[in-house]
């Protein structure tokens, strides 16, 4: 199973950003998706997880701003970054629980930067 993330870049606080998150390989189902960031200095922590029923949760600095949403037959999944904040710099990991042929396991996406600055 391999993860493709895309989407980062350098925007000004308040813009906008839209992560994606592809999965591919022998793939039986995807349980639990989320959305994690690293900041410099600091311990990579959730931002927002998706349910495969879509059921989503969100870390609270982020409520309100950022949108989490995943596509099943795709198995696909975004994050929609508004309103955006110094703060939010980091480097964006997306995680799936996938079910594969061979048992059940969490898998990791390469990093994708996002940096918010005037």
């Amino acid at each position: 199973v391999q993860l493709q993330a895309s989407g980062g870049g350098l925007v000004q606080p308040g813009g906008s950003l839209r992560l994606s998150c592809a999965a591919s390989g022998i793939i039986l189902s995807i349980n639990d998706m989320g959305w994690y960031r690293q900041a410099p200095g600091k311990q990579r922590e959730l931002v927002a997880s998706i349910a495969r029923d879509h059921r989503t949760n969100y870390e609270d600095s982020v409520k309100g701003r950022f949108t989490i949403s995943r596509d099943n037959p795709k198995n696909t999944m975004c994050l929609s970054l508004n309103i955006l904040k110094p703060e939010d710099t980091a480097v964006y990991y997306c995680n799936v629980d996938v079910r594969t042929p061979w048992g059940t396991r969490g898998y990791w996406g390469q990093g994708t930067q996002v940096t918010v600055s005037s």
